[in-house]
């Protein structure tokens, strides 16, 4: 299939490559100067070259083009977002125009970016999915080379219009990215691990991030087995958007699950274990090494805004998921909701439409929302 990735940046190379090994035809997009200039000159100087490293096993693809040009995502069957969730809004309005109907517009992660897309590309006839997270993580070492972290079992995706599913899926499918599928993109928006894990982590460990000065492995010092606190705040927030959840009509599937379900197969797993010896690999790469970093920056406005704000549209209270935004912001000396993903940014309309589409929820939910 012809694919475009929208994102040159670690997640967005990683999967490039991945898909190319997978003998799709991928073009990938830089859509922006903030980062990683360096790697797209390398892939534009040496015909696309990326290679992964991945415990101990080397391949290498050659991405069929790289570009900065938005307008390459014409005549592509698929089309996906592999940018940090603050971006979404801007570049889904800057490629509406390049857009095609019957196109597939998967945003990884998604955050309920489904929102933006129905609010630009109102009389597209698009297929959309979100997913929960990344498909592979890892680093970008060096220009060209990508050390792999950690690859998902599963891949959960949401898929929006319902009635399309189906069609959506078997071309999804042959991503061969082991996709599994959701109900609605809701459940992928407020499963996205970073939404609990990132923030709870990071936020709690302000002092250290800075008394650190880059030294600092969020997943190694913040999720200990032998410092429940932490722990315990993440599993307060969790309640809430379970709560949130269950208000919309969808079932609680708490966070644990949710990572037990991406990172494992073996069903005799205690959950909570999956996720302690995924934290304790290590390949975990540091992060954040300063406080004003997507751990925060991205997750806090792009995740814990939109919870609480689905919170209280929904009579919902969300006082951890406020808690932690207040901190946030005062730490970073600007406001969180400013820069966040509220209902007014998102558009009632718009998120009214995809619960509707889910089927799931009650008659007060819609309503309210």
């Amino acid at each position: 299939m012809k694919i475009a990735i929208l994102g040159a940046g670690n997640a967005g190379c990683a999967l490039a490559a991945d898909l190319t090994m997978h003998g799709h035809e991928v073009t990938v997009v830089k859509t922006s100067h903030a980062m990683h200039d360096e790697n797209y000159d390398y892939l534009l100087e040496h015909n696309g070259e990326m290679t992964l490293h991945e415990f101990g096993e080397v391949k290498t693809a050659y991405i069929h083009k790289v570009t900065r040009d938005v307008a390459a995502v014409k005549g592509m069957q698929i089309v996906i977002i592999n940018t940090q969730s603050n971006y979404h809004e801007q570049l889904i309005q800057r490629v509406a125009p390049h857009l095609e109907d019957d196109q597939i517009l998967l945003v990884n992660p998604g955050y309920l970016s489904t929102a933006y897309v129905l609010k630009y590309c109102p009389d597209k006839k698009i297929m959309i999915a979100e997913a929960q997270s990344a498909f592979i993580d890892g680093r970008i070492t060096e220009p060209g080379h990508f050390r792999v972290g950690f690859r998902n079992v599963r891949n959960p995706i949401g898929i929006y219009p319902a009635y399309r599913r189906e069609e959506a899926i078997a071309k999804l499918d042959q991503l061969d990215e082991r996709l599994v599928y959701l109900d609605s993109v809701v459940e992928a928006a407020l499963h996205n691990p970073n939404l609990i894990v990132h923030t709870v982590g990071s936020v709690m460990s302000i002092p250290r991030i800075e008394k650190s000065h880059g030294d600092f492995c969020m997943y190694h010092e913040a999720y200990t087995r032998e410092n429940p606190a932490t722990w315990r705040i993440l599993e307060a927030l969790d309640a809430e958007k379970m709560d949130v959840l269950d208000a919309l009509g969808f079932e609680r599937l708490p966070y644990v699950e949710a990572c037990k379900y991406r990172n494992s197969l073996d069903e005799s797993i205690d959950a909570k274990e999956v996720f302690l010896n995924y934290a304790e690999m290590p390949t975990r790469a540091k992060g954040p090494t300063k406080v004003d970093s997507r751990y925060i920056s991205e997750d806090v406005p792009q995740g814990l805004v939109m919870l609480e704000a689905l919170g209280k549209a929904l009579n919902v209270p969300t006082p951890i998921c406020t808690a932690l935004i207040e901190i946030a912001t005062v730490a970073l000396g600007r406001s969180m909701r400013a820069e966040g993903r509220t209902p007014q940014r998102l558009g009632y309309e718009n998120i009214g439409k995809i619960i509707a589409d889910a089927k799931k929820t009650e008659e007060r939910a819609v309503s309210v929302l």
